[in-house]
């Protein structure tokens, strides 16, 4: 019996990932729970396990490919040696003859798509009906509004019929077309086309079946993957590859013109991230400055995470009733707090005290008192959670992701700072799961870090709330009827007026005022 390996579920704002390494090959033998490949997404490297014991079968996308969420990539076989996988993939391995084969006709079929993408666009056919194609080349593209999907020939022979033109609408699974299998396809006919496969696929790898970390390298570079020699695996390009690249030179000034678009990204990424419920990849790293008076411009595509974070802005906007509240603190009494406790907690727990744990377990508190806040709109219901699952955001090497502590209700400073720790750590690293990065009822977002004096956080649907965090700033302010300068933040909170109320929304952050001024009221429950 064979056993599917499957892409796991990708992040939300993720359309697609790409095959990295495959570290099994097929006739060997896997145990349960062993990585059997490694895919990468613009917020992180995914592995694979093997769900039982038995044998690795037949590989059915190769490193580099495109793949979308649960699209079967292989498959595990029963046995223990290499018999089992030989004779799994032999159909696979063998060429139709001349005026021969099986005869069978093999559908072309829509490939799974996103879970909130309902249909596709049939862009261009590469074959017309009754030419020879060969396994794995691509005969037709697919477009959906996230994504460009490449359907290859699940078999070698001839496309015998186009049954849905270009230009016309499908669904998943729908069958757009038929192969029949070995038909009138010359055995010279298969190697001809198996060997243009393998050429574009080669050509598609430098042009563009690239990692998602290689690819950013390359926009913040100015560069093209046909700039670069690759040191990897069949001339795959590393990020190192793009590095020595820009080091030697190559770019110019093209570079220098693309920093100006890249720029922005990363401004409209700290914005965004709470938004695409994840990164802001897309654009973050050291940018040299545009030369000016030579009135240069670059166009560059947007990428895909680009497109989705723009999806995410425009549907928090127009879908949800979306208001913001402010407020300020005067950080003098958790400023002297922490400078009082910071030793003995660091010695005691390991970790420094930061501005961050205060925060959430202030907001925390407040989520208590407000639950509307901490509730979600399902259709006609309202989902009141009973848990509070923080999201935070974190930077990384490839943008800011949202993490999302768990039950904070039961956590102490301690424990959040050291989750957020981890978390950075994960993020440094690229080791942040997507378990990790999915769910939360609640998000701070904290743009004070970047020196933003005010903004107004979008939402994350679901969800109905979202804290912002701003850069603390000496002001003078009147205190016990005297001007005094005291180091102060704003904080704003963006909420769905669909569900709270702007009463509910101003004693939400006046809780969050009085905790954080007072930090006092967290020790004795006040």
């Amino acid at each position: 019996m064979s056993t599917e390996i499957k892409v796991p579920t990708l992040p939300e704002s993720i359309a697609d990932a790409l095959v990295v390494t495959w570290r099994k090959a097929p006739g060997d033998a896997v145990k349960r729970d062993e990585v059997l490949v490694e895919i990468e997404t613009d917020k992180v490297v995914l592995e694979v396990p093997a769900e039982k014991d038995g044998v690795m079968g037949q590989i059915i996308e190769g490193e580099g490919t495109t793949v979308t969420a649960h699209q079967v990539i292989g498959m595990i076989e029963e046995g223990s040696g290499a018999a089992a996988a030989a004779a799994s993939t032999a159909p696979a391995a063998s060429a139709p003859t001349a005026g021969g084969g099986s005869g069978e006709n093999v559908d072309v079929k829509v490939p799974t798509l996103p879970e909130s993408i309902a249909d596709a666009l049939v862009v261009k056919w590469h074959k017309a009906e009754g030419d020879a194609v060969a396994r794995d080349e691509i005969i037709v593209d697919i477009e959906t509004d996230k994504v460009v999907l490449e359907v290859p020939a699940a078999t070698a022979g001839v496309l015998a019929s186009i049954v849905e033109a270009e230009g016309t609408t499908v669904a998943a699974h729908q069958v757009i077309g038929v192969i029949a299998e070995g038909a009138s396809a010359t055995a010279s006919q298969a190697v001809a086309n198996a060997d243009s496969a393998v050429s574009s696929a080669s050509s598609a790898e430098a042009g563009g079946q690239t990692s998602p970390s290689v690819r950013k390298a390359l926009a913040e570079h100015g560069l093209t993957a046909d700039q670069v020699v690759g040191s990897g695996k069949n001339g795959r390009i590393s990020k190192e590859d793009v590095e020595k690249a820009a080091a030697s030179g190559v770019g110019g000034k093209v570079a220098a013109a693309g920093a100006v678009g890249i720029a922005a990204g990363a401004a409209a990424g700290v914005a965004a991230a709470s938004a695409s419920g994840g990164s802001a990849a897309s654009s973050s790293g050291a940018m040299e400055a545009l030369p000016m008076g030579d009135r240069t411009e670059r166009r560059v595509p947007m990428t895909r995470l680009r497109k989705r974070i723009a999806e995410r802005l425009l549907e928090a906007s127009q879908t949800t009733a979306m208001l913001t509240t402010f407020n300020e603190v005067n950080m003098q009494g958790f400023i002297d707090f922490r400078s009082q406790y910071k030793d003995m907690f660091e010695k005691t727990h390991g970790v420094k005290l930061g501005f961050m744990s205060i925060f959430i377990k202030a907001a925390t508190e407040a989520l208590k008192r407000y639950p509307d806040i901490n509730a979600s709109i399902d259709g006609d219901d309202i989902v009141y959670h009973g848990f509070c699952d923080v999201g935070v955001a974190v930077s990384s090497e490839r943008g800011l992701v949202v993490p999302v502590l768990r039950n904070t209700e039961n956590m102490s400073l301690a424990d959040m700072e050291k989750g957020i720790a981890e978390y950075a750590a994960k993020a440094r690293d690229g080791k942040l799961g997507l378990d990790e990065m999915t769910g939360g009822t609640f998000t701070v977002s904290n743009g004070g870090v970047f020196g933003s004096m005010m903004s107004t956080p979008i939402l994350n649907p679901p969800q109905s709330a979202i804290l912002g965090m701003h850069a603390t700033q000496p002001r003078p302010i009147a205190l016990n009827g005297e001007v005094v300068i005291r180091p102060m933040m704003y904080i704003a909170l963006s909420y769905d007026h669909r569900i709270v109320d702007g009463k509910g929304a101003v004693g939400f952050l006046k809780t969050i005022k009085e905790i954080v001024e007072e930090p006092a009221r967290v020790v004795f429950d006040l």
